[in-house]
């Protein structure tokens, strides 16, 4: 690979990971971030009945 390949891959997988490491500190670190967090369980959809 040339030199630029390799600038451009490094640039590339670096921000990405950047990224991402951004996004996993934002989430961790904002408080009461831990309350806003959902999962497929907790989604109540229309057609579901209430007991």
């Amino acid at each position: 690979m040339t030199c630029g390949g390799w600038i451009a891959m490094t640039i590339g997988v670096g921000g990405a990971m950047l990224l991402l490491a951004w996004c996993v500190y934002k989430v961790m670190a904002t408080p009461g971030s831990t309350e806003r967090l959902h999962s497929q369980a907790d989604i109540e959809t229309p057609d579901i009945e209430k007991d």
